[in-house]
């Protein structure tokens, strides 16, 4: 533990959680077994950020705010982002950040457009096109896995589930990198802003293509989809169109950069991944619970709530954090070893309750064919450089990670591998 670790576990209001450089630049795993241990809900002071908060770090008392719908509300923001600036403008519009009865409507729109048809196909693309951005990586041999292949397999998966044509897909990707986090510290909320409004720009002009001449994909669905007799509005379709391609490509992404950084600083894993001594299923879960690139979520309190002997007022804000609950020792034994056989494993990286993600099918398929063809097609991994981190309240993991790669066979038998 850093010396400034251990000032912030006996005191965390060192640590601004609003600011996006304290997670790039801070360990805060101590301040975080402190609050489960000592402050299990904490109230945050008031930063140049925003005002007060309350941090609510234990896996049990995280699950009971997701899970509980009416003392806490989504429909305020459920980023530390939107909800210190006063709230989000997609609320009652974007799944995420609505709730009741219209939560459940539009989650039944958005679930018949990941019929098990069409997740059967997109997986299907995923493991094929994971393979071949994998083996070509490795057989050059060093490379930046964030760029070279962490890019690409999310990016095009939820791009192909959506809809996406393949020319528009850098250009989204590009925008995706600054709306929720950045790899640039100068980076202002003014940029990030501006890419979220293109973004949403962009699927309203793909959302009435789809409405003149429907396709066999999400985007589809939600332009011809409807609540009752009612067709949904253009920000219905469009906040949810961002929610899903922000979702589904940024969580994945830095998932995967964390996945190998770990495996290449933990050998032993690496073997029994390779040698197939642990089931692929479960290194999944390990893999997501050690990554938790969605580090919290926010609610509003809706009425007073008494939670470990402090009053929640209504009218505050509540953030949970994945991040603390996936390392809790309460339910996880020994948190901080990354142990890909652990079982159970009941990690909150995908939330819980009504609003538990949508995407986590596909993005198990994600991790499942990464490990697959890392095994397949890599006989040893390495970090060979400076590591940066996304710049972000809210993600965390890898923006660039160098590896070194040594090729599981020769470069003919790679390339008649595919």
């Amino acid at each position: 533990m850093s010396a400034e670790t251990a000032v912030a576990a006996e005191n965390p209001a060192v640590f601004d959680l609003a600011d996006p450089a304290t997670h790039a630049d801070s360990d805060l795993s101590g301040m975080w077994r402190y609050l489960r241990d000592c402050e299990p809900v904490y109230r945050h002071s008031e930063t140049a950020h925003g005002p007060e908060f309350w941090v609510i770090t234990r896996h049990a008392d995280v699950q009971a705010v997701y899970k509980d719908n009416i003392r806490f509300t989504s429909e305020r923001g459920n980023l530390l982002t939107t909800l210190l600036r006063g709230g989000d403008t997609a609320a009652g519009k974007m799944l995420a950040v609505t709730d009741g009865p219209r939560q459940r409507e539009l989650r039944a729109v958005l679930l018949k457009a990941f019929s098990p048809r069409v997740l059967e196909r997109v997986s299907g693309q995923v493991r094929r096109s994971t393979r071949r951005a994998v083996r070509a990586a490795v057989r050059r041999g060093t490379f930046d896995f964030a760029g070279e292949v962490a890019d690409r397999i999310p990016m095009t998966t939820i791009c192909d589930l959506l809809g996406v044509p393949e020319a528009d897909r850098p250009h989204l990707l590009r925008l995706n990198k600054s709306a929720l986090s950045s790899d640039d510290a100068d980076e202002t909320f003014s940029d990030a802003w501006a890419a979220r409004n293109e973004i949403l720009m962009y699927f309203a002009e793909l959302a009435e293509l789809r409405r003149e001449n429907p396709e066999d994909d999400v985007i589809s669905a939600l332009a011809t989809g409807s609540i009752g007799n009612r067709a949904l509005t253009v920000h219905e379709i469009i906040f949810n169109c961002y929610s899903l391609v922000i979702g589904g490509d940024e969580t994945a992404r830095l998932s995967m950069c964390t996945a190998v950084q770990a495996l290449s600083e933990h050998k032993d894993q690496w073997r029994a991944l390779r040698e197939g001594a642990v089931a692929k299923e479960t290194a999944v879960e390990e893999v997501l619970r050690w990554a938790t690139p969605a580090m919290h979520f926010g609610r509003v309190a809706l009425e007073d709530v008494v939670l470990h002997d402090r009053t929640i007022a209504a009218g505050d804000i509540v953030t949970v954090w994945n991040c603390s609950a996936n390392r809790d020792e309460r339910v996880f034994d020994r948190p901080e070893v990354f142990d890909l056989a652990r079982q159970p494993n009941k990690h909150v990286t995908f939330g819980f309750g009504p609003h538990f993600c949508l995407g986590s099918y596909l993005a198990r398929v994600e991790m499942s064919a990464l490990l697959g063809a890392l095994a397949e097609f890599a006989a040893d991994i390495d970090v060979a450089g400076p590591v940066t981190r996304v710049r972000s309240n809210f993600l965390s993991g890898p923006s660039r990670l160098p590896v070194a790669a040594v090729p599981a066979a020769t470069a003919d038998e790679l390339d008649s591998a595919l």
